[in-house]
């Protein structure tokens, strides 16, 4: 029996739905009546999976209503189903069209559902989100004071800086101590940060962002963060590989845990001194550090062991 599957495009004020294999479309407004009416009309047709694209925060409210009717959700990346309607050849978009293609890339990618957050950790994200966005505040306002020449401008700036610097300390601590309340983020907490050149933010971003660590295979968790690299090739022509898409967020943690790890942790040091002996550049063998690094975490998580260097 073929699988039912829905694509459903988010905009503002409206949703447009596809249903796959039917062909059967509609629209219901984005709302609290709309959304009631999509869950209503969704679930006699019990679809394998409903797909709809991250639209700026559009979907959140629906992704929410879809998971507490408990019917199996994607949350795709809107560049995806852009490269695969250009493949399908579809150049007329429409929201109904979107939403057919969404549908279409599902059944064509067979991508698995992911359970939403609960409101903890929902919390904890936006936490080490708005840190993140704290620490680039702060390095923008740093370099601004440097390149100051008005004495008015540079007292400001520096006003601003220690405002945010006790915003930053503050949310460190939030985040701290939402982590220690939970005993299986303390125990993964714990496992992270036993891991030589993974500090405390490191293990709070990959808690929040990569909630399936500890539950995939090694291919899959690097795919995930977007440290699995392809090849481009075509024919005589080689391309070099290079890594693309997946959670920037986390990638970025796990980025600068490489910087520290490549100094500091025995393993990892010599690993990134091989790769710069046969002439690696150091960016990739950075990044290599920082994908390997990820395939250790994933196995200590799973595993439930800390960190042993033999």
């Amino acid at each position: 029996m073929e699988q039912t599957l829905i694509g459903i495009d988010v905009s503002k004020d409206r949703l447009d739905v596809h249903v796959r294999p039917t062909g059967e479309s509609f629209a219901v407004s984005r709302d609290g009546k709309g959304l009631q009416e999509l869950v209503d009309r969704l679930l006699p047709l019990a679809p394998t999976l409903v797909g709809l694209e991250a639209t700026g925060g559009y979907e959140a409210i629906v992704a929410a209503a879809i998971g507490a009717a408990q019917l199996p959700l994607v949350v795709i990346n809107p560049a995806q189903i852009r490269h695969f309607a250009q493949a399908l050849g579809k150049r007329a978009k429409t929201d109904p069209i979107d939403a057919s293609v969404i549908a279409h890339f599902i059944a064509a990618t067979k991508p698995q559902p992911r359970a939403l957050p609960d409101e903890a950790a929902r919390l904890l994200g936006e936490l080490v989100a708005r840190r993140r966005q704290i620490n680039e505040m702060l390095v923008a306002e740093r370099q601004r004071e440097k390149r100051a020449n008005s004495p008015h401008i540079r007292k400001g700036l520096a006003r601003h800086i220690k405002v945010l610097e006790r915003e930053l300390q503050e949310l460190t601590d939030d985040i701290g101590t939402m982590v220690r309340s939970s005993p299986v983020w303390r125990e993964t907490e714990n496992l992270l940060v036993s891991v030589p050149g993974v500090a405390d933010g490191t293990s709070s971003s990959l808690i929040a962002e990569i909630p399936e660590l500890g539950r995939l295979t090694r291919r899959q968790i690097a795919s995930l963060v977007g440290l699995a690299p392809f090849t481009r090739q075509s024919g005589r022509w080689k391309g070099k590989s290079m890594i693309a898409g997946g959670r920037a967020a986390p990638r970025t943690a796990l980025y600068m845990a490489a910087l520290s790890a490549s100094q500091h942790n025995p393993v990892l040091k010599v690993f990134y001194q091989r790769l710069l002996a046969i002439g690696k550049p150091k960016m990739v063998a950075l990044i290599a550090v920082a994908r390997k690094l990820l395939v250790i975490l994933n196995a200590m998580i799973r595993d439930k062991k800390p960190w042993q260097y033999a």
